[in-house]
């Protein structure tokens, strides 16, 4: 099993694909909105995906927040609240917010059950600054570590409630980005004490069976790589600092963030101490590429796989009753 996991390009496997993706044995598949259509659609093809890994417990990603990150939405589907909704919540009523915040993600992970999809790219754990580049800011639980990582927990519990493993993002921290990584690579001066709010949240969190890292330069631990390709972030940051020991995988290796060829970037982020790439795009010369330049998953990160996937659970629960749960909880504010 290869160390990656890869996107698709459409609403059907094609051909090009269902025999690279035998041949490369990638690790799992992440979803977006060109995958997407109707439900039946969805799942036939997550089922499709399932059958051609022959692992009926495959990871198969995708991005829904919640907001503006939504893959999934309406008609189809129903549209779901971002994190500012709760924060704005928690100013007034703590529990109620964290309350909300769980019913919410169960709610969503029972829409993804559905469907197939059986992991969830969030919470996010970034803590908002004031210049925090909006493409983030809309997306985030506030300014108060505390607050974000009470959330972050009632997340990754409403999810695991729906059948669904949740990931935190983006280790250590986009909260500090003032530009959008996608676009450009975000430099961070702050000092290292400055940085322990940043951590606090993953910190918390730290027993989370999946995570994923930021394309961002810290200068106080390595001024000269980002997050990513970092192994002094990756080892004595996120795996000692943080003492994150789940699975970590990157953010999309796509992003302007990052520069050099595809495959460079995996190996770099391979080298880094990360545990799988995220690659999101589905260009099938830089998925060659990719598989091309990277060995087998090693047995330390397989153990982390095989300890996510062991403690996902059966989606039970009622999304209508959840929803409207929330509902009422977010009109307190």
């Amino acid at each position: 099993m290869k160390p990656v996991i890869f996107g698709l390009s459409g609403l059907a496997l094609t051909d090009a694909e269902r025999n690279f993706f035998r041949s490369a044995n990638p690790c799992g598949f992440i979803l977006f909105k060109r995958n997407v259509d109707t439900r039946a659609q969805l799942r036939a093809l997550t089922d499709d995906l399932r059958a051609l890994a022959g692992r009926d417990d495959v990871p198969i990603l995708i991005d829904q927040e919640g907001g503006r990150v939504a893959r999934m939405g309406p008609p189809e589907w129903p549209a779901f609240p971002a994190g500012p909704a709760f924060d704005a919540l928690y100013d007034v009523a703590p529990i109620s917010a964290i309350e909300a915040a769980r019913v919410n993600a169960h709610a969503l992970a029972l829409m993804l059950a559905e469907v197939g999809i059986n992991v969830d790219c969030m919470p996010l754990l970034d803590v908002a600054q004031p210049d925090t580049t909006e493409a983030i800011a809309c997306r985030l639980f506030g300014r108060e570590p505390q607050r974000v990582a009470a959330m972050g927990r009632a997340v990754l519990d409403g999810l695991a409630r729906g059948g669904v493993a949740g990931v935190v993002k983006h280790l250590p921290g986009y909260g500090r980005a003032a530009i959008d990584p996608h676009y450009g690579l975000p430099v961070v001066s702050a000092s290292a004490d400055d940085l322990e709010i940043d951590l606090a949240p993953f910190v918390a969190l730290r027993d989370a069976s999946m995570g994923m890292t930021s394309h961002i330069v810290f200068e106080a631990w390595d001024a000269e790589r980002p997050a990513t390709l970092s192994p002094v972030v990756v080892e004595e940051i996120i795996r000692g600092r943080i003492g994150f020991d789940g699975l970590l995988m990157t953010d999309d290796i796509d992003m302007k963030a990052l520069s050099g060829t595809a495959g460079e970037k995996a190996v770099g982020a391979l080298a880094a101490g990360c545990d799988i790439v995220l690659d999101c795009w589905a260009r099938m010369a830089e998925m060659e590429d990719i598989a091309g330049r990277i060995g087998d998953m090693p047995p330390v990160s397989r153990a982390r796989l095989d300890r996510a996937l062991a403690a996902m659970t059966p989606p039970a629960g009622d999304a209508a009753e959840l929803t409207a749960k929330r509902d009422a909880l977010l009109a307190l504010a």
